[in-house]
């Protein structure tokens, strides 16, 4: 009975604050799945992500993610090379409080020279112009993403 006690409240503890991430040393690339796996390089036509209309939205044209709709409409807030976590947890780069975020639920990075889309496995799961996003996808430039409740896009 205490393995469950423990384990109930061990469970409740990761979802309330979150799971330590350690930030990778400069240059290597996070793992978008395990590690036995090696990722596909973007210089490779045939193993690029699928993109979505309106083209995919490159470093030089993006500058910005802007909150369309939710309780933070309106927030802009600046992008830059880095990978921007999206989620509950007060560690993500656009913290997202609603019922409907998981702690971890998505991820903005940039692939060679485009903006991707990656669900971090979310229970509700990660919506690109009303398409649920399961692989990391290029992201258009207005294109609506949807998580939680709230909406945003990326703009020039």
């Amino acid at each position: 009975m205490w393995f469950f006690v423990f384990a109930v409240v061990y469970s409740l503890r990761a979802d309330l604050f979150g799971v330590r991430v350690r930030k990778l040393p400069q240059g290597e690339a996070a793992p978008s799945a395990p590690a036995a796996k090696p990722a596909p390089s973007p210089a490779k036509p045939a193993a690029a992500p699928r993109s979505r209309p309106g083209g995919p939205a490159t470093t030089s044209t993006v500058s910005k993610l802007v909150i369309t709709s939710g309780p933070k409409a309106g927030l802009e807030v600046p992008l830059g090379s880095e990978p921007m976590s999206i989620g509950r947890s007060s560690e993500s780069g656009l913290v997202i409080r609603d019922d409907y975020t998981s702690s971890h639920h998505a991820r903005l990075l940039l692939w060679g020279d485009q903006w991707m889309l990656q669900d971090l496995d979310s229970t509700n799961g990660t919506f690109l112009s009303g398409e649920r996003v399961g692989a990391p996808v290029a992201v258009a430039i207005g294109a609506p993403i949807k998580v939680g409740a709230t909406t945003f896009e990326l703009r020039a």
